[in-house]
């Protein structure tokens, strides 16, 4: 890299203690900025305009430390109107470390889930040795693979998303209908991250980020209660999907099991046969398995005997 005072590049320190000094494409080499970027971001105000010497326009490690750090932000996803809100906040004294740590908190994990590769040849192999090339492309899409540039491998960012594919693969469930169906409950739990993000906002964290930017003391608290509230949205999600996949489960069973229609005390219905019970009976099978599952049981308990005799036909008896 050139020095400023012969090129284009940086000045790097003299005795260890003189910060570098860069020319425009020195600090567009240095920072991973492009030229124009940079003139962009002097106009709107991101950055401090550089030193003139002479003729030549010199830049300092501020520079080069407030453009990474802008380009941190964007990759965060914020716009450059609240970057600016944050730089101007910090231009007069109040500091960005509260706030950087917030954005730290909310950006690190919220698993524990570790990303895994995986190979090509061992991606077709954990399905049966079938090439779905259309699936993986899907699958990419959804972000269940990430492709490694230049090598035949795939990152896999929740290995658990995977292997649940892969037993629902082996299950016979299609692995069109498997990317359907995790684009369906995408969409769904995101309206269920959305509402908990709304619900905590108003509730939590209103106090701390009424005013922008918030102080390092309410950045720093706010992102202490973030630690606390990560996993109970997914304890809470967990939580009701075993209570409503119970329910629901049960009453589908209840309902292939039953032939013909809901129950009705006393009688089990069966195709083209309504069968009174004794209520002595009725009121076994209720103490039994309770009220809600007599039909069930009954039925189950008739297809078994009935299956039973009908082994026991086909089994020639000790004397023949």
């Amino acid at each position: 890299m050139s020095r400023a005072g012969s090129g284009d590049g940086a000045r790097p320190p003299s005795g260890g203690r003189s910060a570098a000094e860069y020319r425009i494409d020195g600090l567009a080499q240095a920072s991973g900025a492009t030229v124009r970027t940079i003139r962009a971001y002097q106009d709107r105000g991101l950055l401090p305009a550089p030193e003139r010497r002479g003729r030549a326009n010199v830049y300092g490690d501020a520079h080069l430390t407030r453009l990474r750090r802008i380009a941190d932000l964007l990759d965060r996803g914020y716009t450059l109107a609240s970057i600016k809100e944050l730089l101007d906040a910090w231009d007069a004294g109040r500091g960005l470390g509260g706030v950087l740590g917030l954005v730290a908190e909310v950006h690190g994990p919220w698993t524990d889930e570790r990303a895994d590769r995986i190979s090509r040849a061992q991606l077709v192999a954990r399905f049966e040795g079938v090439t779905d090339e259309q699936a993986i492309a899907e699958a990419v899409e959804l972000g269940v693979l990430e492709p490694v540039p230049g090598e035949d491998e795939f990152v896999v960012p929740s290995p658990q998303e995977l292997a649940v594919a892969v037993e629902l693969s082996e299950a016979g469930v299609p692995l069109s209908a498997i990317a359907a169906q995790l684009r369906e409950v995408r969409g769904q739990v995101e309206q269920i991250a959305s509402r908990f993000l709304e619900f905590t906002t108003e509730h939590v964290f209103a106090r701390w980020l009424g005013h922008r930017p918030p102080s390092d003391a309410d950045a720093a608290d706010a992102a202490s209660m973030v630690r606390r509230l990560r996993p109970l949205a997914q304890q809470t999600v967990d939580a009701e999907l075993a209570r409503a996949m119970r329910l629901f489960a049960t009453r589908h069973l209840e309902e292939h099991l039953t032939a013909d229609g809901p129950y009705t005390p006393g009688s089990v219905d069966v195709p083209e046969v309504s069968v009174a019970l004794p209520a002595a009976t009725i009121e076994a099978v209720e103490k039994l398995v309770g009220s809600d599952h007599v039909a069930a049981f009954v039925t189950a308990a008739a297809q078994r005997e009935v299956h039973k005799r009908a082994l026991d036909a086909l089994t020639p008896s000790p004397r023949e």
